[in-house]
Formats: C-alpha cells, sequence, structure tokens
C-alpha cells in the first residue's frame, strides 16, 4: 500500500488493475487533502505571501521554490541543488535583456527620447488649460503607450527597456493632466502583451513560433502558424475587454505631489541632424538583423554598433553606457533567472502532473469544468513563473495530451493554453512586464508595485482572460 500511495503522489503508471480501482475509489476527503497539501499550490502561495509583504521578488522566488520543494519531500538540499541546476534555462532570457538594455541605454544616450518628451510637454502644457483638450490629449496619451509599447516588440525590439528611459519624464505632463498611473500600467502591459499574441514577429515570433507552436507539434498535436493565430482571437479579446475596463474605472482624475516629480525631471536635449540620421541607422539596422536571424539578441547587438561606429556613442562612453544598460535591466535578468530554477523545481516535484489528473477526476465528462480547471490551475503556475514564455513547455506537455483525451479541438487547446499562461504576465508580481511598468511610473516613488501595477493587471486582464478562455474553449 505504500508503493502504491507512492505512484499516486508521484503520478507513476499502475502495476495493475486493482491499483486502478484503488485510486479512482479513493474518498473525495482524501483525495481533496491531497491537493490541498500539493506542493506546486503551497510554493505559489508562499511566493504570493512574500511579494504581498513586500518581500524583495527573487527572495520571494527562491523561498517558495526551497519550501515547494521540501513539501514535496525532497530533502533542503535536493530542493536547492534542483533550483540551483536549473538556473542555467533563465541565463538566455536574462542574457537577452542585458543586451537589449545597451541597446535602450544607447537609444537613451542619443537624447531622443528625452528631446521628444520635451516636445510633447511643451506642446501639452501650452494647451493643458483648455477643458476641452484635456480629454482629447489623455485619449492621445493611453493610444502612444499602447503604440510604443507594440513596436517596442517588433519594430524596435528594446522590449521593456523603453519604460525607464521613456516614462520618468512624463510623469509631469501625466500629474498636469491628472492621468491615474494604474491606466498608464494596464495600457503598456496590454500593449507589451497583445503583441505576441497576435503578430508573428519579433518577440512574437519567437513566443507563437519557436515557443507556443513547437511545444504543440513536440506534444503530439498537428498544427500550423494559422491554427494558432486563429486559437489566440478570445484571449486576446479577453486582454481588448481589460483594457477597455481599465479605462472606465480609472478614469476619475488622481492627483500627485509634483514636489517629488520635481526630483526626477531632467533638462531638455539637444538633437543634432547627425544623431537623428544616425539613430534612425541604428533602427533600421536592428530591424534588418531581426529579419535575418529572427534574434533579438543579434537586433540589440548590431544596433548598438551602429550607435556606436556612428559617433553618438563615443568609444570612452561605450563601457558607461553598456553599464548602464546592464544595470537598468539587471534585476529583471535575475528574476528570470530565478524563474527558471523555481520552475525547474516545480517540474521535479511532480505535483503538476497531480493537480491536472485531480482536474480530470473532477470535471469528468464537463468539459466547461475541464476548461475552467485548466485555464486556473495554469494561473496558479504563471503566476509563481511571472513568465508565459517559461511557462508553455511546463504545461504543454500535460494540457495536450489531456486536451485531446477530452476531445477539445485543435483551436480550443490553443486558447485554453493560451489563457492559462498569458495570465502571468499579466498580473503575476514577477512578470518582468509588471517589473517593468513600476520601475517607470515608480520613478517618484509613488506607484506601488503591488496595488498599483500587479493588483490592476491581475483584476482587470486575468479574469477576462479566464472568461474568454473557457468561452473560447466552448466555441472553437
Amino acid at each position: 500500500m505504500a508503493n502504491l500511495l507512492t505512484k499516486i503522489r508521484r503520478m507513476e503508471p499502475f502495476d495493475s488493475d486493482i491499483d486502478n480501482v484503488i485510486f479512482l475509489y479513493r474518498s473525495p476527503t482524501k483525495r481533496k487533502k491531497m491537493i490541498l497539501t500539493n506542493s506546486v499550490i503551497i510554493a505559489v502561495a508562499a511566493i504570493m505571501v512574500l511579494s504581498v509583504a513586500r518581500i524583495n521578488v527573487v527572495v520571494a522566488l527562491v523561498a517558495g521554490a526551497l519550501i515547494g520543494g521540501v513539501v514535496s519531500g525532497m530533502s533542503f538540499g535536493e530542493a536547492l541543488e534542483i533550483f540551483s541546476s536549473g538556473l542555467g534555462g533563465g541565463a538566455k532570457i536574462a542574457l537577452n535583456y542585458a543586451i537589449l538594455g545597451a541597446f535602450a541605454a544607447a537609444v537613451a544616450h542619443s537624447g531622443i527620447p528625452l528631446w521628444l518628451s520635451h516636445k510633447l510637454i511643451k506642446f501639452i502644457t501650452e494647451r493643458s488649460h483648455q477643458s476641452s483638450h484635456r480629454f482629447y490629449f489623455k485619449v492621445a496619451i493611453i493610444f502612444l503607450l499602447v503604440l510604443i509599447s507594440i513596436l517596442s516588440k517588433n519594430l524596435i525590439p528594446v522590449h521593456v527597456a523603453f519604460i525607464p528611459i521613456l516614462i520618468p519624464p512624463l510623469l509631469g505632463i501625466f500629474s498636469e493632466l491628472e492621468l491615474d498611473r494604474r491606466l498608464l500600467s494596464n495600457a503598456m502591459t496590454f500593449g507589451l502583451i497583445i503583441t505576441y499574441m497576435v503578430i508573428p514577429y519579433g518577440f512574437g515570433s519567437i513566443f507563437l513560433e519557436s515557443i507556443f507552436l513547437k511545444n504543440l507539434i513536440e506534444n503530439g498535436m498537428n498544427i500550423g502558424l494559422k491554427d494558432v493565430l486563429l486559437g489566440m482571437i478570445f484571449p486576446a479579446l479577453g486582454m481588448l475587454t481589460g483594457l477597455a475596463t481599465s479605462c472606465y474605472a480609472y478614469r476619475k482624475p488622481r492627483t500627485y505631489d509634483l514636489s517629488r516629480i520635481q526630483s526626477v525631471k531632467t533638462k531638455e536635449e539637444f538633437c543634432s541632424l547627425k544623431d537623428i540620421f544616425v539613430s534612425g541607422l541604428a533602427i533600421v539596422v536592428a530591424l534588418i538583423a531581426q529579419l535575418c536571424w529572427k534574434s533579438t539578441m543579434a537586433s540589440a547587438l548590431f544596433g548598438f554598433l551602429i550607435f556606436t561606429i556612428g559617433g553618438v556613442v563615443g568609444w570612452k562612453d561605450s563601457d558607461n553606457v553598456v553599464d548602464r544598460g546592464f544595470k537598468m535591466m539587471s534585476s529583471i535578468a535575475f528574476i528570470m533567472i530565478a524563474a527558471a530554477g523555481f520552475s525547474e523545481v516545480l517540474r521535479a516535484t511532480g505535483d503538476i502532473q497531480e493537480l491536472v489528473n485531480w482536474l480530470a477526476d473532477s470535471a469528468g465528462s464537463s468539459k466547461f469544468l475541464a476548461s475552467l480547471g485548466m485555464v486556473m490551475v495554469g494561473l496558479l503556475i504563471t503566476m509563481g513563473i511571472g513568465s508565459s514564455f517559461s511557462t508553455v513547455p511546463i504545461i504543454a506537455a500535460i494540457y495536450v495530451p489531456l486536451c485531446i483525451t477530452l476531445g477539445f479541438s485543435t483551436l480550443a487547446t490553443v486558447c485554453i493554453i493560451a489563457a492559462a499562461t498569458i495570465t502571468g504576465d499579466a498580473g503575476a508580481p514577477v512578470s518582468d512586464t509588471m517589473l517593468a511598468t513600476t520601475s517607470g511610473l515608480n520613478a517618484d516613488g509613488q506607484h506601488d508595485h503591488i496595488w498599483d501595477t500587479s493588483i490592476p493587471g491581475f483584476v482587470h486582464f486575468n479574469i477576462p482572460l479566464i472568461i474568454f478562455g473557457v468561452l473560447g474553449a466552448m466555441i472553437l
């Protein structure tokens, strides 16, 4: 019996039909207790509690991984060793962020972002006293933030690195218009996420083709990129709903302490025609490099070299600019590395499979309950990892066979997995999207990471993603 219980916990194949009968007819109370002590649930809960308590997210990830490992039956040393062995999985992502940070720092060094920001500030300030103009300026700012966020994923592949450069100089005008920064955070979140969901280029190419499509095919699904894009329709509608509800919920004016904003103001930059030309050339070269190699790292590297060769970033300043870029993105890079170690521990526990098996047993023949359960389990996992890119390989190996067994169509399977994984980027405190928006909007210390970024993102994006994910699974 002890051997059987071990197999049940690790979800290993049973030796006989008798074992299967014992498992299927285990009392609901025992199965409930098994789920309540599931190491995945406990690990993610630990991260959420520590994050809300304002413990550093890297510390929270390490602690959550070790707690989950020990609860699953590992020794502390084993959990630590598995966590350490998984850190390499985040190294590639971290290096990408570091190079992107260097490219973004070179763009900032050119002075163009600040020059454009101050031009915008001057234009709006001269007209902001007219109440009829204020509404349109607010709408225009939201639209521009969404547009810039979209372009940062493909045309100028700096990902979230533009936020700590472009946003702080604009805090004054945001406060002048009494814009609620929770709305601004959700606007950027929408632009950063919707892009890789529906545009198979740049970061979208990495997510849709190199990760999402690849993992579905490897796990036995006959599918093409067109099917993936069609299956993303309902999750994308969920994101649109989140943006719309954010605009309504945070429409009222919100005031901020202007004296604290003054401390982050910077002097206006002058850009010569040479700076503008070299910057434009760097962006074009970065775009071509991305088209040729489908690599954001190569794109950022060639873009940085053009800035250096063109003289915008002097040879003597090159080290300082690179260091500044690395520092700007280092916190996010370390979190991605820690998240890789955390996900490695989750896989090693075997309790993700336990959660899914419990879900299939509980849902029975109900596709509604099955789809809702899969999306909710995915939400639980991604809230701990904080990255849809990192989560897809973890749950695709489990969800694809499960969806096939339960009779879900190809498009419905895509919809379920998309909704289950994208929730991590849209509301997890450890998500690079959430962290980056906070880094820009909190430059003056007036925007809280949990209450002003993570919770608004969770409420306005994750809830619609769950609803539309389940709806899409039932319709497609």
